[in-house]
């Protein structure tokens, strides 16, 4: 990251603040108003060509005026940003909210929290459940070459998966795939059903062997994807949001990535990895949808343990210093609530 001297990082800092309060490209003689410096329109001019050379601000075709890149962004938050704790009477106002008197419900309070409060989409990640072991395969032929699997666990879940095979099987073939597998791994995870399917699979026929690797690679998804789950609120106050309903492709495309789930989900547990609170801005989030977006998140814990994270979803203008606390303290209190010595 390139050093700004003293002079540019209050200009930059300014821009971006009067960015985020207007949502207008900033133009010199505002910045000369409200930077506090003595500096002449001109002398401004050329620091935010200096600014837009290193990326930290580009030119709107529209205006004369200057508005922050990602690039910008990050530097703002990373050394100009000042951020305002909560007052005491506005957590104690959020701890009551969060009571713990089931898991489930607190998240879900802990969500629509985050939402109302930023006005953004907010979202928590739920512990990652025990892992999940079969009591029971069974499959029904759908057409030619699709087959529907149903894996239920000892936990109670059922699990459905479509199968697509190069040929078709027999009910006769299917009942005795079901039972080969029900005898030899019922109870056992699909990790240890892999593992020992490895050296089964040699023995087996090898037109059977494709049924069963294919039961092995949709089982595992199912157990992933019903390992860790999330919950998440006021997905519909970023339609209300100009910088994001302009492009109606690219909303389209974030409202498709919170139904897939996967893709936000590995963004999401980074924070389980981290430390404090972690901000995403624009690209860095390496999904594409999430592009004109920013993504705040902070880890929370049970007993000392961290198990999961909460974040707000919203556009790259918004009020950091302000949406940044929100999402720490709310960690902090989610954890104190599912922690047995809340």
């Amino acid at each position: 990251m390139n050093s700004l001297d003293p002079r540019s990082q209050i200009l930059l800092k300014t821009l971006i603040e009067r960015y985020i309060a207007d949502g207008q490209p900033v133009g010199s003689r505002a910045l000369s108003r409200y930077s506090g410096l003595e500096l002449s329109p001109a002398t401004v001019r050329n620091v935010m060509s200096d600014l837009e050379d290193m990326g930290f601000i580009a030119s709107p075709h529209t205006s004369a005026g200057r508005i922050p890149t990602a690039r910008g962004y990050r530097f703002f938050v990373d050394a100009l940003l000042t951020v305002q704790p909560l007052a005491n009477a506005r957590v104690r106002a959020l701890e009551d909210q969060l009571q713990p008197d089931q898991p489930r419900r607190v998240l879900n309070s802990a969500s629509h929290l985050l939402s109302d409060l930023t006005r953004f989409a907010g979202v928590v990640v739920a512990p990652r459940k025990d892992v999940a072991r079969i009591r029971q395969f069974e499959f029904i032929s759908l057409a030619e070459n699709r087959i529907l699997l149903i894996i239920v666990t000892t936990a109670g879940d059922v699990q459905n998966r479509i199968l697509l095979t190069r040929r078709a099987y027999t009910a006769g073939e299917l009942g005795n795939a079901a039972a080969y597998l029900n005898e030899h791994f019922a109870g056992r995870s699909f990790d240890e059903i892999r593992h020992g399917l490895t050296n089964e699979l040699r023995q087996l026929r090898s037109d059977m062997t494709e049924l069963m690797s294919a039961t092995v690679d949709a089982g595992t998804q199912a157990a992933e994807e019903n390992a860790t789950s999330y919950v998440i609120s006021g997905e519909t106050n970023l339609l209300g949001i100009e910088d994001l309903s302009s492009n109606m492709t690219r909303l389209r495309e974030l409202f498709q990535l919170f139904e897939q789930r996967t893709s936000l989900m590995q963004l999401l547990e980074l924070s389980n990895k981290a430390e404090g609170v972690q901000i995403f801005i624009g690209g860095e989030s390496g999904l594409a949808p999430l592009d004109g977006c920013s993504v705040i998140t902070a880890p929370y814990e049970v007993d000392g343990q961290v198990v999961g994270s909460v974040g707000v979803i919203g556009p790259t203008r918004m009020a950091y210093d302000r949406v940044i606390p929100i999402v720490d303290i709310t960690a902090r209190l989610l954890s104190n609530a599912l922690s047995s010595n809340h």
